[in-house]
């Protein structure tokens, strides 16, 4: 999974990446400002989580996560800002812009591994669905391709749907995700449903796609 660290000091990038190393197995890039980190987010870099520092030159934190929040491929990804301040106007804003967490400085290393614990949720491996789901891995790639054609064929239908049967949708489909061990793919789904945000459910549906894609090469691999 790949991690975004986005700050212009950098000592306190090289620190804040040296955290999430020692959290887990994780894929670490680095932006030196927001700027930066947009250039690799619109050319198709899609982490897992963002971390991003409040203060920074040319784009701030705000100015990112407005960014992000309003484009349809990336509304959904988790991002924690990252600043010195703690008082409450710029928490307040912070949450206003949809931000998913915050860390204050100085970092500490329980912090970051609680918002990773919490945002980030890793794809169970293939061959524990398949023994978990008493089914070979064929019948897993099986199953894939399947949920595969549903997230495809949602993407237009649900945006003429009104929002308690386009929830009922997204519902099923992050129970499918959950079924086949996709918890990342399955809890954006479920975020997606209880708003009615065409650009978040877009969002999700692209991001559990992708992770439907990733377990079927994971699989073909092991099958």
């Amino acid at each position: 999974m790949k991690v975004l660290v986005v700050d212009d000091d950098v000592v306190a990038r090289m620190m804040l990446m040296h955290l999430v190393d020692h959290c887990g197995q994780f894929e670490i890039v680095e932006a030196e400002d927001g700027e930066d980190a947009w250039r690799k987010l619109a050319a198709g870099l899609r982490p897992a989580i963002l971390f991003c520092d409040l203060r920074m030159p040319n784009l701030d934190g705000m100015g990112l996560l407005a960014r992000v929040r309003a484009d349809a491929g990336l509304a959904t990804l988790p991002v924690v800002l990252v600043s010195a301040a703690s008082d409450a106007e710029t928490l307040s804003e912070a949450g206003r812009l949809g931000a998913d967490g915050y860390i204050v400085k100085p970092f500490a290393a329980g912090q970051v591994r609680a918002q990773l614990a919490r945002l980030v949720q890793p794809d169970e491996d293939p061959v524990e669905v398949a023994q978990r789901l008493g089914i070979t891995l064929e019948r897993v790639l099986l199953y894939f391709g399947g949920l595969q054609r549903q997230l495809e064929e949602a993407g237009p239908a649900l945006a003429a749907l009104p929002m308690p049967e386009r929830s009922a949708r997204l519902e099923r489909l992050a129970e499918g995700c959950a079924t086949f061990g996709l918890a990342d793919g399955a809890a954006r789904l479920r975020a997606a449903a209880t708003i009615d945000d065409p650009h978040a459910v877009q969002a999700a549906l692209a991001q559990a796609l992708g992770a439907v894609l990733r377990q079927q090469a994971r699989t073909q691999g092991l099958a």
